[in-house]
């Protein structure tokens, strides 16, 4: 599975951006599909997850009602809508792939992952 990340830019504070992952390669009727994010000098985290073949979504609490993950079958892509956006929100974000049936959010558990792409919110 191949997966590329693109939409990252520079956005002010209260905007929006939207980011997508392409995906190539095996179906994704039986993946996870996730956005995590790294700071400089910090862990990568977990941000949402999107189960392919039902919709079925997780998010980390601090992006709950702000971010939006959503699939589309047809163009094989994920992609994360992101609102309101905090200067908080400024760091490199990653798409990942998971080949198994439940929703979890450890960094170690994703098998295939895609470059990052940078979003920088000003304040």
């Amino acid at each position: 599975v191949q997966l590329q990340a693109s939409g990252g830019g520079l956005v002010q504070a209260g905007g929006s951006l939207r980011l997508s992952c392409a995906t190539s390669g095996r179906t994704r009727r039986n993946y996870i599909m996730g956005w995590f994010r790294q700071a400089p000098g910090k862990e990568r985290e977990f941000v949402a997850a999107i189960r392919w073949s039902d919709g079925r979504t997780v998010y980390t609490e601090s992006v709950k009602g702000r971010f939006t993950i959503s699939r589309d079958n047809a163009e094989n892509t994920l992609y994360l809508q992101m609102d309101t956006l905090k200067p908080e929100d400024t760091v490199v974000y990653y798409c990942a792939a998971r080949t198994a049936y439940y929703i979890v959010t450890t960094v170690w558990q994703y098998d295939y992952w895609g470059q990052g792409t940078l979003v920088t919110v000003s304040s």
